[in-house]
């Protein structure tokens, strides 16, 4: 197989994406976010980067670190709880429990995370926190939670902006879900190391104003919403969020106000002499953070326009695929409306030649055809994580990204798309990995 003109496999992390290939730098990606920011790194705990600085995240499997890192890039999200950390500060209101100041070491490695613990009383027992809503938005809370004393745990957004019943349980002993009010969606809980769960969900608001936002301990998890019960044990508590959107982004800390993390963009990777108007594959393996309504795509364009364009990505219907070619306004080839797991990796390539076009996805030809073209004028000359000029920006995770200057046979084709390792993949296109 020959050898890709570019290729970006995620080794490093700093002001742009280092490319592998080629070695002179014209494959790096131009990067930026103009704040800081946090990862999982290589040990497995929740990390900082530098305002500026691109992030590899490592892959969590059971709690544990297990596999290569993939980029990733986030859409701007502020975090609404002024106090992520402090559960001590009068900003969390307390109702029969009280706040044990760093307790246990966090997610972060270091000895910051609260215990909250009832107080053995007959009633509610929660902190709160409250924040000022837009009405008819979706917003998203979680919080990092571990078994203290107590094994259960429910998250709840309350007031009549978000409705009756708005909660979600949880067993932080074998990380399930348990009850749930109908106005709840995307609820979930991901385990990280040394016993801690990042829990949460989404709603949507019908009123604006200031609404609820609390951590409250409960006896099992099917227990009813705001369940009075007589409780004196613990859960310990990290890093609170809530924020304007319809699923959750990396833990953004707060002390004092809230934080905004800047929407990340990476681009101007290539030139004229990187890209061949003629002929070419263009491979990406990537997931996103959602299914939601909004374009997520990763290609090369040519500066300004949507012609001269080889796109691919993830469309604004749900858990669908956009593919899209087109050599100046001649539609190459395109697949808008394929069913694919946008939260998972997926190997995504475009074959485009006159008379010869395709589009594998993890190992198997979902399209092809024999359309033909003449390249004219100035084309592609430019790679990055969007449509053309920062629009339609794909916000997700990235393992690898890999373009021919050349079309590859079938067979090649699905090798690219299929392999499981970036060592077999370096073996089979004649270049090692040290």
């Amino acid at each position: 197989m020959a050898k890709p003109k570019l290729a970006l496999i995620p080794a490093t992390q700093g002001s742009k994406l280092y490319s592998v290939l080629p070695a002179d730098g014209v494959g790096d990606f131009n990067f930026s976010r103009n704040s800081a920011a946090t990862r999982i790194n290589k040990d497995g705990l929740i990390e900082t980067v530098a305002v500026g600085k691109s992030r590899l995240n490592y892959p969590l499997i059971d709690g544990v670190v297990n596999g290569c890192p993939s980029h990733l890039l986030e859409p701007q999200r502020t975090n609404l709880i002024t106090y992520s950390e402090d559960f001590s500060n009068t900003a969390w209101s307390k109702t029969n429990t009280s706040i044990t100041s760093d307790a246990v070491i966090s997610p972060d490695g270091t000895l910051n995370a609260d215990s909250i613990v009832g107080n053995g009383a007959s009633g509610l027992h929660y902190v709160l926190n409250s924040v000022t809503v837009l009405s008819g938005q979706d917003y998203t809370f979680s919080i990092f939670a571990k078994v203290g004393t107590n094994n259960f745990f429910q998250l709840n957004m309350g007031g009549a902006q978000f409705g009756s019943s708005n909660y979600c349980n949880f067993n932080l002993s074998n990380g399930t879900i348990g009850s749930f009010g109908n106005t709840t969606s995307n609820r979930f809980i991901e385990k990280l190391g040394d016993g801690w769960y990042r829990v949460g969900f989404t709603s949507t608001t019908f009123s604006g104003g200031s609404a609820n936002f609390f951590p409250m301990l409960i006896t099992s998890a099917t227990s009813s919403f705001l369940e009075t019960n007589t409780l004196d044990t613990s859960v310990q508590i990290y890093g609170a969020m809530l924020e304007q959107d319809s699923y959750p982004t990396s833990y953004i800390p707060t002390s004092g106000s809230a934080v905004t993390r800047v929407a990340e963009t990476a681009n101007g990777a290539g030139d004229a002499s990187t890209f061949n108007d003629s002929e070419g594959v263009l491979m990406a393996e990537i997931s996103a953070f959602s299914d939601d309504s909004s374009f997520k795509l990763f290609g090369i364009n040519s500066g300004g326009t949507g012609n001269d364009i080889v796109i691919l990505g993830y469309s604004n219907v749900a858990n669908t695929l956009y593919v899209n070619t087109k050599i100046g306004s001649t539609s190459v080839i395109s697949d808008t409306g394929q069913s694919i797991d946008q939260k998972s990796f997926n190997k995504i390539s475009v074959k485009y030649k006159s008379g010869s076009n395709s589009i594998y996805v993890n190992g198997f030809k979902l399209a092809s055809n024999t359309n033909t073209f003449t390249p004219t004028g100035t084309q592609l000359n430019e790679l990055q994580f969007s449509y053309y000029t920062n629009t339609l920006n794909f916000y997700g995770s990235a393992k690898q990204i890999q373009y021919f200057d050349s079309a590859l046979n079938d067979s090649d084709l699905e090798k690219i798309t299929s392999w499981t390792s970036f060592t077999d993949l370096a073996n089979g296109q004649t270049y090692s990995i040290k």
